[in-house]
């Protein structure tokens, strides 16, 4: 029922390890009500999946209320894998080691490095075979690799990247040939919007603003990953804001990420400032201090994107839009004057939040694409918080 040491392919042993996550932990009459499967095929099934070490038994459970034997419940192994995750942006690079279920076991961040197509293999290779030095003893060991990239990304195909050079680099290619498990590419927005829908929500329906050098959208729309014909869905950075405006590397001219990206957002502050370096934290440093010029550009920042939040609800009619930038993370606030922006009818009942995965949530979204291919789960919910958790954070 294995047909490779990095697949389930039985749709029913999928299917069975999919309630058992969903419901954290179940017996195995419950998996005969709710799969349909009857009972003989539930019992053959995990059976084999406790032999894999892909679920345990955990405790004696309360017997029904006609009598007869108590249950023994079943849970999922999230010990049973691990999992790499890289994201590649063009100042930096950050890479995690993860158990299945997306909790922590190493991280690296290299900043402000310049990652290159000459460089980034040797780069990864670094990081990659520190992990595997580091990684703890599990039954199936690493399952998987994905990698961001912050550009258009197909089937594992770099195919455009406006702030560096990689896709002048089959990068796919070289690190399967390097390594034995599994390699992925694919687009930081999309991995973004994956991660929160795996890990951080409860929606099946949502968009990810990732807003960094550029700004994509990730879209999730009934538990699926939308990409479009070519991947190039949810490039709302290239969307045209000013006619005949800056121009912008993809060929354009007046793009929104020219404008409201935090790439551009801090030049326009050090530009009017007269410094040489400006991140997030010296934005926030400014916000707490009240400078005047610093207040102006924010708000001016959260009317533009306003404007492309807007513009996706109108197109996808989400149930919640997350913000996913290092701006917004240190200036909550910015959140606010977002709202005070988005009006209309169609968007009061959306739900527009910042993430609640911090810093790491392309990250996650990566660990997402490698569970899901492995256990063969297209709607795969590990959820990092419960939902009294998630009210309290709220």
């Amino acid at each position: 029922m294995i047909s490779s040491k990095y697949t389930i392919r039985e749709q029913n042993e999928a299917k069975i390890l999919n309630v058992i996550i969903t419901k954290n932990e179940v017996s195995r009459a419950e998996l005969s009500t709710i799969t349909g499967l009857n009972k003989a095929s539930v019992s053959a099934i995990t059976k084999k999946l406790i032999d894999e070490d892909f679920i345990q038994e955990t405790r004696i459970g309360d017997a029904s209320n006609v009598g007869g034997r108590k249950p023994i419940m079943l849970t999922f192994n999230r010990r049973s894998a691990v999992v790499i995750a890289f994201d590649l942006g063009y100042n930096y690079i950050e890479a995690m080691l993860a158990y299945i279920d997306g909790t922590i076991i190493d991280s690296i961040r290299k900043n402000r490095v310049a990652v290159t197509a000459k460089n980034v293999v040797s780069q990864m290779q670094e990081i990659i075979d520190h992990f595997l030095a580091h990684q703890p003893e599990t039954p199936h060991g690493i399952i998987g690799l994905t990698a961001a990239i912050h550009g258009q990304v197909y089937k594992n195909i770099i195919h455009f990247t406006p702030y560096y050079d990689l896709d002048k680099r089959p990068l796919w290619e070289e690190l399967q040939a390097l390594y034995d498990f599994p390699i992925y590419l694919e687009n930081e927005a999309n991995l973004a919007a994956l991660g929160e829908y795996t890990f951080s929500s409860h929606y099946r329906n949502l968009v990810s603003i990732s807003i960094h050098s550029g700004i994509g959208a990730g879209i999730v729309e009934n538990g699926h990953l939308q990409v479009g014909h070519r991947g190039r869905a949810g490039e709302i950075g290239h969307s045209i804001l000013y006619p005949h405006g800056r121009d912008c590397p993809c060929g354009n001219s007046g793009c929104l990420e020219q404008y409201a990206s935090n790439k551009a957002t801090y030049q326009e502050y050090a530009n009017e400032e007269g410094l040489d370096y400006v991140n997030s934290d010296v934005l926030l440093e400014a916000f707490r201090e009240n400078n005047s010029h610093a207040l102006a550009l924010l708000e001016k920042n959260a009317e533009l994107l306003s404007i492309g939040i807007n513009n996706i609800i109108m197109m996808y009619d989400p149930e919640m839009v997350v913000i996913n930038s290092s701006l917004y993370r240190k200036i909550p606030e910015m959140i606010d004057f977002i709202h005070a922006q988005i009006k209309n009818r169609f968007s009061k009942d959306v739900l527009v939040r910042n993430t609640y995965l911090e810093k790491s949530a392309t990250l996650y979204g990566a660990f997402a694409i490698s569970a899901q291919n492995f256990l063969n789960i297209k709607k795969l919910k590990l959820m990092k918080y419960g939902i009294k958790e998630l009210e309290e954070i709220k």
